[in-house]
């Protein structure tokens, strides 16, 4: 643009040179000689500099006809991408997602309006996110195309096979990597479903009036489980509440009493597995239930990209990579901004991530739950004779 307008200001100039040529034909004719020399000098400034000087600014400015040509090559770029058969998707060097087609989103089961700007490793198994993540920087740096194996959460047991190509975008500082995604097992088209004997078969596409129902069903019994409690324990209600969370609406449910200084009071995991190692843990060594109990929100965190935020069990290893943690929800058990607990629920395997809708019935169960504790709470502490409050209560009697 700054050469465009150079050039305009010189042609401009130019012109007002050329007026003042055809006003000198009138000088005397002693003088014509001067004006003759001074008319050849702007020829050939016009032939040595200024034609020359268009010719350059002609060709890096890109013609109606060319732009037009551009813009359907775009369209028909767009079309294909979005018809064609094979799942592909585009990222950039550190796998965040800028775009999938149809065929990605039935293949991973990811919707295209909240994958794009997430991590495609978010959808990997946590074994593979490494792998994945290095090979797509060294493409993006132009090292060439490559290819890997890795597994989605959502089917872990299906090899998938992805194909690595960077490209460049017109107009785009920086390299684009374009992952196309294949069965390992060719038989099995892209798109199509697990068999349903497998138990990473996909998942059945409830309508949302059964998922209303199903909510309301959990509110009934958790509801009837906090008002049906023999115990004068509060770490009793929360074991009543884990209990009807477990299995129905949760794979794990951990339970933390307390909010300064929390500590866990309940672990129930997926049969078959060993919850010792996340019992014995130390709830201020997990940042997720440190920043709950601190009042943190009760958003669902889907495929948690940091393996730590969970803390480590026993052994030493990620709890959220041991438990296979697809989505996960920590909520603080607050009554009169008092923090009596933490609750937290995961998802692992193929099971689908919390919903928002999920995460509002949990944020509401949480207040009953953290009512109920404190009702037991306060009863406690006037059992235990506060002078001021028994005899208040004993008075009017």
């Amino acid at each position: 643009m700054a050469q465009t307008d150079e050039f305009g200001e010189e042609l401009v100039d130019f012109v007002r040179r050329v007026a003042e040529l055809k006003a000198a034909r009138s000088v005397p004719p002693d003088d014509l000689p001067t004006v003759l020399d001074a008319a050849i000098f702007e020829l050939d400034h016009v032939a040595d500099q200024l034609w020359p000087w268009y010719e350059r600014l002609s060709s890096t400015l890109p013609s109606a006809g060319a732009g037009q040509r551009d813009r359907q090559d775009q369209q028909l770029l767009r079309m294909i991408f979005q018809q064609l058969p094979l799942p592909v998707v585009l990222t950039d060097r550190e796998t965040v997602v800028r775009r999938l087609n149809p065929a990605a989103t039935a293949f991973t089961g990811a919707r295209a309006g909240y994958a794009t700007g997430r991590p495609l490793t978010g959808f990997l198994v946590h074994a593979d996110r490494a792998a994945f993540r290095s090979q797509v920087a060294a493409v993006a740096r132009g090292e060439g195309d490559r290819g890997l194996t890795v597994r989605l959460q959502q089917r872990p047991s299906l090899p998938v096979h992805t194909t690595l190509t960077g490209l460049r975008p017109n107009g785009e500082p920086r390299a684009t990597v374009l992952v196309v995604l294949q069965p390992a097992d060719l038989s099995l088209p892209p798109g199509q479903p697990e068999p349903a004997g497998n138990p990473a078969a996909a998942l059945p596409d409830l309508s949302e009036a059964t998922r209303h129902a199903t909510l309301l069903d959990l509110l009934d019994a958790m509801t009837s489980a906090l008002l049906t409690c023999p115990s004068d324990d509060p770490r009793t209600v929360l074991e009543r509440a884990a209990e009807v969370l477990h299995g129905r609406f949760a794979d794990w449910v951990i339970a933390d009493t307390g909010g300064a200084r929390p500590s866990r009071t309940t672990v129930l995991g997926p049969s078959g597995t060993d919850t010792a190692g996340v019992a014995a843990q130390d709830p201020a060594d997990c940042p997720l239930v440190v920043e709950a109990a601190r009042g943190g929100s009760p958003a669902p965190r889907v495929r948690p990209d940091d393996p730590d935020a969970f803390g480590l069990d026993a052994t030493g290893a990620p709890v959220l990579v041991q438990a296979n943690v697809t989505s996960l929800l920590c909520v603080p058990l607050t009554r009169d901004g008092v923090v009596h607990g933490v609750l937290t629920l995961f998802r692992s395997g193929t099971r689908p991530a919390f919903s928002m809708a999920e995460a509002q019935t949990t944020d509401m169960m949480s207040r009953h739950i953290a009512l109920a504790m404190g009702e037991l709470t306060q009863k406690a502490d006037e059992d235990d004779g506060s002078p001021g409050r028994s005899g208040s209560r004993r008075r009017p009697s």
